[in-house]
C-alpha cells in the first residue's frame, strides 16, 4: 500500500474494549468507568503541583461538583451530572494547560466540542447545555482554579485573583479534603461513587 493510501488511527482502544474515533466519536463506544479511570490519571496542571500524588482531572471534576453545590444548592440531579462530566472530554485528549489551547485555538476546541457532545448523549443530557448551566460551570471552574492555583500550583494570593477571580466560599474541612492529591485509585473510586449517586437520584 503507497504512504499516501495508509489510514491514520484516529481512535484509542479503551479498557473496556471500547475503540473511541475522535474525529467521530460515539455514544455507544462511550463508558463511565472508562471516563473515571483516565481522568484520575490525566493531571491538572501539567503535574507541576505539590504532593505525593497528581491532582487529577477526576478530582478537580469532584471539586468543581462542591463549589458549584455551594453556589446554587437547588441544582437537579441530571445538571449535576452534567457538572461532574464537565471536563469528560480529557479521559481522551488529557488536560492542555490554557496557555497551550490558547496556541491551538479551534482545532481543541473542536475535538473538544465533538467528545463532550458524545458524552452528553451518553448520558442522557442535552447535547447544548442551557446558558445557565455553562455559566455555572465557568464560574465553579475558576473558583477550583483559583483553590488548586494557590494551594497547589505555587500561585500567590494577588496573582490568582488577577487569572480566576475570588476564592470560593468553601469552610476548612472541604477545601482540605478537596485540595489533598488523592492516589488515581481514589479518585477514580469516588468519581465513580458521585456519579452513580446522582444517577440514583436523576
Amino acid at each position: 500500500m503507497a504512504a499516501n493510501e495508509k489510514s491514520h488511527r484516529a481512535w484509542q482502544r479503551m479498557l473496556s474494549g471500547r475503540r473511541l474515533d475522535l474525529l467521530d466519536p460515539s455514544p455507544l463506544d462511550i463508558e463511565i468507568e472508562d471516563i473515571a479511570h483516565g481522568l484520575a490519571r490525566v493531571a491538572r496542571w501539567n503535574g507541576q503541583t505539590e504532593g505525593t500524588h497528581i491532582f487529577s482531572v477526576a478530582q478537580h471534576s469532584l471539586l468543581v461538583d462542591a463549589i458549584s453545590r455551594k453556589q446554587v444548592p437547588s441544582l437537579e440531579p441530571s445538571w449535576r451530572r452534567a457538572v461532574l462530566l464537565h471536563d469528560a472530554p480529557e479521559y481522551v485528549i488529557g488536560d492542555l494547560i490554557s496557555p497551550f489551547k490558547a496556541i491551538l485555538k479551534e482545532d481543541y476546541k473542536k475535538v473538544e466540542a465533538r467528545l463532550l457532545h458524545a458524552v452528553n448523549l451518553r448520558f442522557g443530557l442535552p447535547a447544548h447545555w442551557p446558558a445557565a448551566l455553562e455559566k455555572l460551570v465557568k464560574a465553579a471552574d475558576r473558583s477550583a482554579a483559583f483553590l488548586e492555583a494557590t494551594r497547589l500550583a505555587g500561585f500567590s494570593d494577588s496573582e490568582a485573583r488577577r487569572f480566576f477571580g475570588r476564592p470560593p466560599a468553601l469552610n476548612t474541612a472541604a477545601i482540605k479534603y478537596y485540595l489533598t492529591p488523592w492516589s488515581a485509585d481514589t479518585a477514580k473510586r469516588r468519581f465513580l461513587r458521585r456519579f452513580n449517586e446522582l444517577e440514583l437520584k436523576s
